[in-house]
């Protein structure tokens, strides 16, 4: 009976191991694969730079286990070292007497001042290189002032004063008012506004008209500025805990309203827009003089996001009117897709507009605000202008979704004519393409990739012929591991009709015979698309958490950008929705095609958006997602920055912030659940997902909650990662 026992044991144990999942080898594997992949292919262009002039450009690649930097004449079509890089290592090592950063090239802010001379920046300094020599010169020291805080608001009721053209005259502010003087004779001061007061005063961002006969500002009515309050438990410097502000405007907040003036030195007048057609501003920016002096042009952003106009208020006649008005019964996305570009001094407006239900340029008349030209047309997407050259007459730009054969993410350039004819894919090549121009736009250095297809890099015109093939890469280097690079696919979405795109990552031991967990890095944010299209080995260390014995998958679903605005209004006023239903059907799609997915056994993990959607997922959609792992998430629409919830979830706030509340249906909790916040996040407010834990502890709901101290916002770092890799483990593989 012993020996039947022992037996069983002996071959209970053997199975566990043949079939179980997240063992210390898979962990050794994972980081092992990790390390492997982030060598990088060979033959890859790392970065590239052209010269100031544009004659010339040079590139970093990764060479057979070296780093490589080369140099690239267009018109010679030549190639050469632009010289080792253990040259000007030791050179700094010469000067500094200290170790030097391997990498201290591509942090350093290269620049190619012309084909012998290279300016970077190391251990405080700018440094200049000259190559052909080997001569390192040490220059001016680098203004080390800390990057700015993304949220500080600039106090404009203070301020230096401004020059007029001929330097002859300044403008300023004191008192809250706006002063006029000649340079360097205080007697001649001339008080121009008397109604400023602290809450309501002109604006020190004082423009003087190009004939310098006229100023203009704003005033200003000012509104309290919410402040941000975090707490760093453990600083390095004190025993004791610091607490830090920052400026923080949220959802519903009142906002500062700002009413342009214009003064004419000339005739003592001053003029002020009329309120009525600037009320209830969500922004007024852009304030600009016409070159002629005849007024002032500026953006109006009515809040709701529903209404942006281009304005025009007269100099001489103080008369304001709506040189453009774009509506939209959801959202415009002023914050993604916004272009505007004057010519013949705003007699003719290039504009970008998803009118039509797709975003294009349109050759708008400065006049009346009417239509000229629609200067593209289809379904498909401009992603970017990049260069409106009017001695050309050519425009530059990308654009998604024009091929029908391909995915309808994979960015290609084009040129056409400013009237918009002659349009010209100048990177035809079915991939995602990546251009750098020189600074003429006569050439462009492209590199097209697929997710599971190695870079090629080549040197194009103008016209989009191939001068010089610079790189070819290939995916050989990492067969002898097992990878495979990640699947696409795409299956139809909610509507029946619509593609859904993503990629299938398996582990490097994937086994068909087996079962496998699934889970999904989700980010969902309405403001772009996120599944990755030119090669990445391991994208967002997707690869790494695969090696623990699960496939993982990324989606793009409505209501992310990209694509019709029909597929991105999904998103509006319902940010809870994350395009759900389209990747429920997606992994259903894939597991039918793939029965080792096994859809009983489904986690979620993501970030900041990603982070709400991911604890969204297990609240509402508890049938399918079983795990989750949610990261700085805001987790409540109405506790996140105003500019990028009100942009999607409207104004006034309602009750839809509620529906999508993570806190507010904290009791629907379902499944497994982690939160991982750093303690320091000024970019999503810790107390998001205090509060969400807070909801789930009334509700008296498990759930995990790790706090980063020190840490700002961010996945959790190498503890994070730990944590949410250990937590899928355990709970997907009981």
């Amino acid at each position: 009976m012993l020996k039947h026992l022992f037996l069983y044991f002996i071959i209970s144990v053997i199975s566990f191991s043949a079939f179980s999942q997240g063992t210390p080898e898979d962990y050794k594997r994972s980081e092992f694969v990790k390390r492997r992949l982030a060598q990088g292919l060979d033959n890859d262009v790392i970065q590239i730079n052209w010269s100031e002039k544009g004659d010339v450009f040079w590139y970093e690649k990764n060479g057979q286990g070296r780093r490589e930097l080369v140099i690239v004449d267009p018109v010679a079509k030549t190639k050469g070292d632009l010289f080792p890089l253990n040259d000007l290592q030791n050179a700094l090592f010469v000067e500094l007497k200290s170790n030097i950063d391997p990498y201290f090239f591509q942090k350093g802010l290269p620049k190619l001042v012309d084909r012998d001379t290279v300016k970077f920046q190391y251990d405080g300094f700018h440094w200049k290189w000259d190559r052909s020599n080997k001569v390192l010169t040490k220059l001016d020291s680098v203004d080390q002032k800390p990057m700015g805080y993304w949220g500080h608001r600039i106090d404009e009721s203070k301020g230096n004063p401004v020059e007029s053209p001929d330097k002859c005259k300044i403008a300023y502010l004191k008192d809250f008012n706006i002063y006029i003087a000649d340079k360097g004779k205080e007697d001649s001061e001339q008080q121009i506004t008397k109604d400023g007061t602290e809450d309501f005063f002109y604006s020190s961002m004082i423009l003087w008209s190009p004939d310098g006969k006229k100023i203009s500002s704003s005033k200003v009515q000012k509104a309290k500025v919410r402040k941000l309050t975090l707490i760093e438990s453990s600083p390095i410097d004190q025993l004791q805990l610091k607490v830090h502000t920052k400026d923080y405007i949220k959802p519903g907040d009142t906002l500062s309203q700002y009413f342009p003036i214009v003064y004419n030195l000339e005739t003592k007048k001053l003029w002020t827009v009329d309120k009525a057609m600037v009320d209830n501003q969500f922004a007024l920016y852009a304030l600009d003089w016409r070159q002629d002096s005849h007024g002032v042009s500026f953006e109006y952003n009515k809040r709701g996001h529903q209404q942006y106009s281009i304005m025009e208020m007269d100099a001489n006649t103080g008369k304001t009117r709506t040189v453009l008005n774009e509506t939209s019964k959801t959202f415009i996305d002023y914050s993604g897709k916004k272009f505007r570009y004057d010519l013949n001094d705003g007699k003719e407006i290039i504009w970008a507009s998803e009118r039509d239900g797709w975003n294009h340029l349109y050759l708008i008349d400065g006049n009346n605000g009417e239509v000229k030209k629609q200067l593209t047309k289809g379904d498909w997407v401009v992603r970017r202008v990049l260069k409106v050259d009017e001695k050309q007459k050519k425009i530059f730009f990308t654009a998604s979704g024009m091929n029908k054969d391909e995915d309808p993410y994979f960015i290609h350039y084009y040129s056409m004519n400013l009237d918009g004819s002659n349009l010209k894919d100048l990177s035809p090549e079915l991939a995602n393409h990546e251009g750098t121009f020189s600074r003429d736009y006569s050439y462009f250095v492209d590199r097209y990739s697929k997710i599971d297809q190695a870079p090629v890099t080549v040197l194009r015109n103008s016209a989009g012929e191939v001068v010089m093939d610079i790189e070819r890469s290939n995916l050989n280097k990492f067969n002898d591991i097992g990878w495979k690079p990640a699947e696409v696919f795409n299956s139809k979405g909610r509507d029946g009709k619509t593609d859904i795109w993503g990629i299938i990552i398996r582990p490097t031991n994937f086994d068909p015979n087996k079962k496998y967990p699934v889970i999904e890095y989700i980010y969902a944010g309405p403001h772009s698309s996120f599944v990755p299209k030119s090669f990445y080995a391991n994208p967002s260390g997707m690869q790494d958490l695969a090696e623990l014995g699960f496939i993982v998958v990324q989606i793009d679903g409505m209501g992310t950008s990209n694509r019709s605005k029909a597929f991105h209004d999904v998103a509006w006023k319902n940010l809870k929705d994350a395009g759900f239903p389209d990747r429920i059907l997606w992994m259903k799609a894939a597991a039918a095609k793939y029965p080792y997915l096994d859809l009983d056994r489904v986690g979620i993990y993501g970030t900041s958006a990603g982070g709400q959607s991911a604890a969204g997922a297990l609240l509402f959609h508890p049938e399918f997602y079983k795990v989750g792992v949610a990261s700085c998430g805001c987790h409540d629409n109405r506790m996140d920055k105003i500019w990028w919830n009100e942009q999607w979830m409207g104004w006034p706030i309602g009750k839809h912030y509620e529906e999508c509340s993570n806190v507010v249906n904290a009791n629907r909790l379902k499944g497994k659940l982690m939160l991982i916040v750093g303690e320091l996040d000024d970019n999503v407010d810790p107390a998001s997902t205090y509060q969400f834990s807070n909801a789930l502890i009334k509700a008296n709901k498990d759930h995990e909650l790790v706090v980063i101290p020190g840490m700002g916002h961010s996945s959790g770092g190498e503890y994070g990662e730990k944590k949410r890799r250990d937590f899928f483990v355990k709970h997907l593989y009981p």
